[in-house]
């Protein structure tokens, strides 16, 4: 199977849950396939909502580096889906940064799962408090795209950005309790401008 078909019933997934893009960015790193990020704007009249996700992640299987041989065809498929609040902050830069997560599994053997983090080392946008984000688990905003046997389905994989001490904390703590803090306080994470949360005893 492709990278174009692929692609193509990844976009056609994404259209059919958040309607035409009205933006899009292709980056291409060395050695790698094309990585397309698309931003929807959906939400309400009351909540706008901007959605990146990224186009291009799933051609490829992730593989782990350990493995002496990698599979073409078995193994975990992904994309990447960021949403923050429209008209809070000029978020639009985060283009590049989410592609050059998208590429992480061909570039650096990464194999990105829920409860992993990711570190960009720059601001995900001009200004923003977050370096990195946490992957968070897939459902409720995309269903699963299903591939031809024995490819396993490309899944959508929310990232919810972190600020620098929250991912300090995350490394030693773990995802769950971080996640149960950020409950505790009732965080939007959607808020590009969020101040981290308290992380005291």
């Amino acid at each position: 199977m492709a990278y174009d078909d692929v692609l193509a019933l990844v976009e056609r997934r994404l259209t059919g849950a958040f309607g035409e893009p009205d933006a899009r960015a292709s980056v291409t790193f060395v050695g790698t396939d094309r990585i397309e990020v698309a931003r929807f704007t959906s939400g309400t009249a009351q909540e706008p909502l901007l959605r990146y996700a990224t186009l291009g992640m799933s051609a490829q299987p992730m593989t782990d580096p350990a493995q002496a041989l990698a599979d073409p065809l078995r193994g975990p498929r992904a994309e990447l889906l960021l949403t923050v609040r429209a008209g809070v902050a000029d978020t639009g830069k985060v283009l590049r940064p989410l592609a050059v997560l998208a590429a992480s599994p061909q570039v650096e053997g990464v194999v990105v799962a829920p409860g992993t983090s990711l570190e960009v080392g720059e601001p995900l946008w001009p200004g923003a408090p977050f370096r990195a984000v946490l992957v968070a688990e897939p459902g409720g905003l995309v269903d699963d795209v299903a591939l031809p046997e024995p490819r396993e389905p490309v899944r959508f994989l929310p990232l919810l950005p972190m600020t620098p001490n929250e991912a300090a904390w995350k490394r030693v703590h773990g995802a769950a309790a971080l996640r149960e803090r950020w409950l505790a306080a009732g965080t939007d994470l959607r808020d590009p401008l969020r101040r981290g949360v308290d992380l005291g005893a």
